[in-house]
């Protein structure tokens, strides 16, 4: 019998006669499970990488399938300037925008940002939050929006905002419960990129210098001689050593000969484009990688290298004015050699060489 009492009371728990569960109002119908169903997906998508490009490459597909829109857009809160950027554009030329930037409660997207509260706005001309700065420069005509926060935690790291949907059933709650969800889906997928990037980064930043460690060189030179390619790209290495930095060190001691070292590589990378990189090999050695340059172009930039070292004064704000030279060798791959080990043993051998003709020199293997 009381097996019987606790089926009956089972079936009227079922049959709504106990408070219904919360997602009770999302499953309803099959256009919100669908749209769970969406959530769920993305949300196993989306936290399967850390890989930042791969994450926007996702929340472009996935979401403009869940939402439908004519015009969305994902916005990225800049700490240092506390202003919204444009990162994903759908139905918008992203070039005409420029470098526009939102401030903090600028129009729909800002106040979301703000506050850290989603907004519906059905109907734009009723709502004086409204920016038109966006259709003005681009010539969209905007009626409707749906904007929600990108939190972690306490923090607003953006938002996502969809303009003009073309299902009114998203300006419903149950609709936009769905979206929250995969609004927190976002964040959490964005800011474990983030931080996974940043972990990157430290992992080949050189303490002293605050520029690229071993682990980036060996990494980078990997990268750059590689089979798989199908191609031979030549690179110039160049190896350089600081000449008679233990006179340094022994008359100004290990902390400020350490900020010279510093110093020092901000002076080389002012000589430095994009795609060069400057490595602190160790001790007062660095190594600069050249991709796509040859021996006579490597011999002029290292030139230049030269002669900024040897003109600048260093320490200044200490009330020094510390002078220091450099000796440099320089080989090239596939030229002189024909591995990673072998580029490096013989650029450092050339470097060698003008340490013994006389230091603030260059070698060419």
């Amino acid at each position: 019998m009381a097996q019987q009492d606790s089926d009956m009371h089972d079936r009227q728990a079922m049959a709504g006669g106990t408070e219904p569960p919360p997602l009770a109002g999302l499953i309803e119908d099959k256009t919100c499970i669908q749209q769970l169903m969406t959530c769920l997906e993305i949300g196993k998508a989306l936290t399967s990488t850390f890989n930042m490009e791969r994450i926007l490459e996702m929340i472009l597909t996935l979401v403009s399938e869940l939402i439908r829109a004519k015009n969305w857009s994902l916005f990225l809160l800049d700490p240092a300037t506390q202003e919204l950027t444009f990162e994903l554009v759908v139905g918008l030329d992203k070039a005409q925008l420029g470098e526009m930037r939102i401030k903090l409660g600028e129009g729909i997207a800002g106040t979301v940002a703000l506050t850290g509260e989603p907004i519906l706005v059905p109907d734009v001309n009723c709502d004086d939050r409204f920016c038109q700065k966006v259709d003005e420069l681009t010539g969209f005509v905007t009626r409707s929006i749906i904007c929600l926060p990108l939190r972690i935690q306490d923090s607003i790291i953006g938002v996502v905002e969809v303009v003009n949907p073309e299902n009114p059933v998203l300006f419903e709650k149950k609709s936009l419960m769905a979206l929250s969800i995969v609004a927190d889906y976002l964040a959490i997928a964005l800011g474990n990129a983030r931080n996974f990037k940043k972990m990157e980064a430290l992992s080949v930043t050189d303490d002293v210098s605050g520029f690229y460690n071993t682990r980036f060189l060996h990494q980078e030179l990997d990268r750059l001689i590689d089979p798989a390619n199908g191609e031979t790209r030549e690179i110039s290495l160049v190896f350089l050593d600081m000449d008679d930095f233990k006179r340094v060190v022994d008359t100004i001691g290990h902390p400020l000969a350490s900020r010279v070292l510093k110093e020092v590589a901000e002076v080389i990378a002012t000589q430095l484009v994009s795609g060069e990189s400057l490595v602190r090999y160790g001790g007062d050695e660095y190594i600069v990688i050249l991709p796509g340059v040859n021996k006579t172009d490597a011999l002029r930039k290292v030139e230049s290298i030269r002669l900024a070292l040897a003109q600048a004064s260093f320490l200044r704000h200490a009330g020094l004015r510390v002078k220091v030279t450099a000796s440099f060798g320089i080989a090239h791959y596939p030229q002189d050699a024909a591995d990673k080990n072998e580029l490096l043993h013989i650029a450092d051998n050339s470097m060698y060489q003008s340490k013994m003709t006389g230091k603030d020199t260059i070698t060419l293997a």
